[in-house]
C-alpha cells in the first residue's frame, strides 16, 4: 500500500499530544479537499501496510481532538475521524477528507494547498483564478439552471442512452435493473423533473443542447504542402452528443485509414499514418476533459507530416505536459464515467499509455503535448523513426505478451540506441526507483534488454542478441560500450592527455557514454591503482604515472 493522490500516511509517532504538528495534518486535509479528496492513515509507517500487530489506540479521545483541532485551523474543509482495526489485529486512525466540489479550501491563516499525485503542494497566487474555473467545471456538470423538463428529452437519444447502458459489459446487474429515471439519476442526466447540463449534453434535443453555453462543437481540417484548406468537415451544428461526435470522426474521416507497407524479404507490415486508436484516445480526451465553461471548438488539424488535435482550455489542475504520461486527474467525473462505462475510454490514467503504446510500438515517435492559456495542443508525426525500430518492436511484441508499460520502455530504448536511468525516468516522469521497475517489467527476463551499472549509473539498452537476429541495423554508438572495453579507452585517453580534468576526459572519449558510469570507472581505476588522482572537487585531475605534473 504506497501512497498516492488520494492516500496519505503517518506514523503512530505522529501525535505527540501538545507537540502535535497540528500544521502538517492540516495542510494535508486542505490539499485533498483542493483535490479529489482522500485518507489519511494515522498509525501505518510508509514502508508498511498495516499497524504493528495489537496495536490499539488508548486514548479513545483522540477523534474528537483531530476532528477538533482539523475544523478549527481549515475553512471549507469537511472530514471524519474514525478508529479502524486492520486484519493483524493492530488499529489505526483514518481521516477521510472530502473533496471540496465547489469552494477553494484553506486554512484559516490563509494557506492554499492541493494533492498532486503523492505530494502535498502550495496553490500560487496567480493560479488561484485556474482552481476556481476547474471547481466550477465540476458543479457545472450536475447544474439544473436551463429548467428543460425530462419528458423534452430527445426520445431516440435517451433510448440509445439506455439500451447502450444495459448492454455494456462495464455496468454492474444492479444499475441494469434500475427503472430507466433510475439509470438517468444515476448518471446525473436528470435531478427531479429537470435534465442536468450533462443530461441535455448527452439526450437533450438539438435546440436545448445549443442553449448550454459552450456546448462541444468539433471542426477537421486537411492542408496541403503548402498549409492551405483542402477539405474541412465541420460538426457544429449541436445534433450530436459526445459520442456521436465521437463516432463521426473515427468513421468520416478517410485519412485514419492510409498507411504505408513496410517490406523487406518476408517481413511485412502496414503502419497506419495516424493509427485509429490513437486518434480515438486523443478525440475522448479532448471531449472529456475540456472545460465545458470556456468557450471554444476542438480542431483537428490533419498536416502533410503530423495531426494537431487542439482543445479549448489547459490541462486539469497539476497535470503538466511533462507529467500527462503518469499523472491523471478527471476534470468532469460524471462525463467521464459515462464515456468509460460505455467502452468509449480506458479507465483513469491509462489513455495515454494508450496513445504511447500504439505509437512506441509501430516506431512512430512519442506525441508533442503543448499548453497555453488558452488551449491544449497534442501533436502526432506521420512518419516512423526507421524500417529497423518497426521490425524490432513487431518481433517482441509478436514473442512475447508485453504489457503496455513494457512497450513503452522498449520503444523508448530502442528509439534512442540506449537510456539511462536518470534519461527513461524523466521520459516517464518517474521519481523513484520502484516505479522506474514498474515500467521496466520483464523486459530484462525476456532477455529484450541488457542492464548494465548500478544506481545513477544504471544503462538500459537493446539485447544485441536479439537485434542481430531480426538483422537490425542501427546507428554506432558508445552508450552501450562495456566496462573493461571502456576501461581501456579511459586509460588511453589519460596516458595521451596527463593532469586531465573529468569533463575533458568525457568530451574526448565521447559525451553520449554516460557520465555516471564514467565516474563509476574512473574511481574503480584509482582505487587499483591504475591511475591517479590530484586535487578535489572541481580541481580534480587525472594521470598514469603519480606528480605527473612535477614529471612533466
Amino acid at each position: 500500500m504506497q501512497e498516492h493522490k488520494s492516500l496519505d500516511k503517518k506514523s503512530s509517532r505522529f501525535l505527540k499530544g501538545k507537540q502535535t504538528n497540528w500544521d502538517e495534518l492540516v495542510k494535508d486535509s486542505v490539499a485533498f479537499a483542493n483535490a479529489q479528496g482522500g485518507e489519511i492513515l494515522i498509525g501505518i509507517e510508509d514502508d508498511c501496510d498495516a499497524p504493528p500487530p495489537n496495536y490499539k489506540v488508548l486514548d479513545k479521545h483522540i477523534v474528537e481532538i483531530i476532528q477538533k483541532n482539523i475544523v478549527q485551523r481549515t475553512i471549507n474543509v469537511g472530514v471524519a475521524v474514525t478508529i479502524k482495526t486492520a486484519s493483524n489485529g493492530g488499529e489505526y486512525i483514518e481521516v477521510q477528507v472530502f473533496r471540496n466540489a465547489q469552494t477553494i479550501a484553506s486554512t484559516t491563516d490563509g494557506k492554499y494547498y492541493i494533492r498532486i499525485s503523492d505530494e502535498c503542494k502550495p496553490i500560487p497566487p496567480d493560479e488561484m483564478a485556474r482552481l476556481a474555473a476547474e471547481k466550477n467545471a465540476f458543479v457545472w456538470e450536475e447544474q439544473t439552471t436551463k429548467r428543460i423538463e425530462t419528458f423534452h428529452a430527445d426520445s431516440s437519444k435517451r433510448t440509445t442512452f439506455l439500451k447502450d447502458i444495459r448492454s455494456s459489459g462495464r455496468v454492474s446487474n444492479f444499475v441494469k435493473e434500475m427503472s430507466d429515471d433510475e439509470i438517468l439519476e444515476y448518471y446525473f442526466f436528470q435531478k427531479g423533473d429537470y435534465l442536468t447540463n450533462l443530461g441535455i449534453l448527452w439526450i437533450g434535443h438539438r435546440a436545448s443542447r445549443a442553449s448550454l453555453l459552450y456546448p462541444p462543437a468539433i471542426q477537421i481540417i486537411r492542408y496541403d504542402e503548402n498549409d492551405e484548406k483542402v477539405w474541412k468537415l465541420l460538426l457544429d451544428d449541436y445534433f450530436l452528443n459526445p459520442k456521436e461526435l465521437l463516432e463521426k470522426v473515427l468513421l468520416d474521416v478517410p485519412d485514419w485509414q492510409e498507411s504505408i507497407e513496410i517490406s523487406e524479404g518476408m517481413f511485412r507490415k502496414n503502419i497506419p499514418f495516424f493509427p485509429l486508436e490513437v486518434v480515438r484516445e486523443l478525440v475522448v480526451n479532448a471531449l472529456v476533459h475540456r472545460t465545458y465553461t470556456t468557450r471554444g471548438d476542438i480542431f483537428i488539424n490533419i498536416f502533410q507530416d503530423r495531426l494537431e488535435i487542439h482543445s479549448p482550455g489547459r490541462l486539469p489542475y497539476g497535470v503538466t505536459p511533462s507529467n500527462i504520461l503518469s499523472q491523471s486527474i478527471r476534470r468532469n467525473d460524471h462525463l467521464s464515467k459515462v464515456f468509460y462505462d460505455l467502452g468509449l475510454m480506458e479507465k483513469e490514467g491509462s489513455g495515454y499509455d494508450i496513445v504511447y503504446a500504439k505509437l512506441l510500438g509501430s516506431g512512430k515517435p512519442i506525441p508533442i503535448v503543448k499548453e497555453t492559456d488558452e488551449r491544449v495542443t497534442v501533436i502526432v508525426r506521420k512518419q516512423f523513426i526507421s524500417k529497423e525500430i518497426v521490425r524490432l518492436m513487431d518481433k517482441a511484441s509478436s514473442e512475447f505478451a508485453l504489457k503496455q508499460k513494457e512497450v513503452i520502455s522498449l520503444g523508448l530504448i530502442a528509439q534512442h540506441q540506449s537510456l539511462s536511468a536518470i534519461e527513461i525516468s524523466r521520459l516517464l516522469n518517474q521519481k523513484e526507483e520502484q516505479g522506474l521497475r514498474n515500467w521496466i517489467g520483464k523486459l530484462a527476463d525476456y532477455d529484450l534488454i541488457k542492464k548494465s551499472g548500478n544506481g545513477k549509473g544504471t544503462q538500459y539498452a537493446v539485447n544485441p542478441e536479439f537485434i542481430r537476429k531480426i538483422n537490425f541495423t542501427g546507428k554506432t554508438t558508445l552508450k552501450n560500450i562495456e566496462d573493461h572495453r571502456l576501461e581501456e579507452l579511459l586509460y588511453k585517453d589519460i596516458k595521451a592527455y596527463p593532469s586531465s580534468a573529468f569533463g575533458e576526459i568525457h568530451k574526448r572519449i565521447g559525451e553520449e557514454i554516460n557520465m555516471h558510469k564514467v565516474r563509476r570507472l574512473l574511481k574503480e581505476m584509482v582505487s587499483s591503482k591504475k591511475i591517479f588522482v590530484e586535487g578535489t572537487n572541481r580541481w580534480t585531475r587525472y594521470s598514469i604515472e603519480q606528480n605527473a605534473r612535477e614529471n612533466v
